[in-house]
């Protein structure tokens, strides 16, 4: 008997969208498209496509992984300035999107969800306003109104992306109290608290960690073994090392190290960041010099040493996932519309391209769910 097939759920463009750059994207998908995935060589078949939402640009599996959430990263709902989040049900069987309802997120182009640890609320990153908004979900795994919202303010050294406050993403740390937003418009790292029973960000006694002028954060990852952090800042293609205090959810920067090479010239920005689940690799996404770079963590200081970079095959690679077994590495050329697929060696970390790839319209966000 073999091993029992997972399926990848693609977030894409399916209209017109207007970047923070000023650039209009033409989005080609047709919703979120499904794929059924070998976990033996990692190659992907295409298998069904949830039609009719616009723009599901990022997703997020409910911890019970019955649910799916999506963005719709849109500037306006219902003659209001907001987009939405669309809460589907995901069927045991055979893992198709069933569609529950639709929520406003309070805040223009939401770009990113993160479902809380006790599967009670779902956190928007409302990325061309600043915000971030609090979703409840209801026990049938759809969502209620709002029940907090908070509003950046305040700019930063670069005229057109840092005019203003430009939340990207939010994580949550393993106990559920912090919520760590790396806010693009103003190179700050936010940090709240989390009530997980009133649904609410609260303040913090270190309300945000300082990045370096004009380095425009986005996303941010805590190590699975706890105690480091990593932030990788899209402007000026750089990842910051912190110490991580668990107990007070605290960061202190340690290192910054850039993510192209020295030889590189040209223009290129950063996307994405994760940690292999070991704990000894971190990658990053550069979107202009199209690559995955790879570090080596150092296990005592946390502070990271280059390995290498790895064409990704591809433009412009937006979100990248390592998939379940931790041996295969998924890269989302979003201009290209291809995922080119890399085998992830376990004792160096580096990527080599595994010979797979797969055609998918405008890929932005890769989820994977086991049934």
């Amino acid at each position: 008997m073999g091993i029992k097939p997972l399926l990848v759920y693609i977030g894409t463009y399916t209209e017109a969208i207007r970047f923070g750059t000023g650039e209009v994207f033409q989005g080609k998908g047709r919703g979120i498209h499904i794929y059924r995935m070998d976990p033996e060589d990692g190659s992907w078949k295409s298998y069904d496509t949830a039609e009719d939402i616009k723009n599901p640009s990022y997703l997020a599996f409910h911890p019970g992984r019955r649910y799916l959430y999506a963005v719709n990263e849109l500037k306006s709902y219902q003659g209001e300035q907001s987009g939405t989040l669309s809460a589907f049900r995901v069927d045991p069987e055979d893992g198709r999107l069933h569609f529950i309802n639709m929520m406003p997120t309070h805040g223009t182009d939401p770009c990113h969800v993160v479902v809380d640890g006790s599967g009670r609320y779902a956190l928007v990153s409302n990325f061309a306003s600043g915000s971030i908004a609090v979703l409840p979900i209801r026990e049938d795994g759809g969502l209620e109104e709002a029940s907090d919202v908070r509003r950046h303010s305040g700019s930063s050294l670069d005229p057109v992306r840092q005019a203003g406050p430009h939340t990207h993403s939010a994580t949550l740390d393993a106990s559920n109290r912090y919520v760590f937003v790396p806010d693009l418009g103003l190179d700050r790292l936010m940090i709240y608290r989390f009530d997980a029973d009133k649904g609410k960000l609260e303040a913090h006694e270190q309300p945000w960690l300082e990045t370096a002028s004009g380095a425009g954060p986005r996303h941010f990852v805590l190590h699975p073994g706890g105690g480091f952090a990593y932030l990788i800042n899209e402007l000026d293609s750089t990842i910051v090392s912190m110490e991580y205090d668990g107990q007070r959810g605290r960061l202190r920067a340690i290192q910054t190290v850039s993510t192209l090479p020295e030889s590189f010239e040209g223009n290129s920005s950063c996307a994405d960041i994760q940690v292999h689940p070991s704990g000894r690799f971190l990658y990053g996404s550069n979107r202009g010099h199209d690559s995955i770079i790879t570090f080596k963590i150092d296990p005592q200081s946390g502070r990271l040493n280059y390995l290498g970079h790895e064409s990704t095959r591809g433009k412009t690679p937006r979100n990248f996932l390592i998939d379940p077994s931790a041996r295969f590495l998924f890269a989302a050329n979003q201009d290209t519309d291809n995922v080119v697929h890399f085998n992830i060696d376990p004792r160096s970390g580096r990527l080599a391209p595994s010979g797979h790839q797969t055609d998918a319209p405008t890929p932005v966000c890769i989820k994977i769910l086991q049934l």
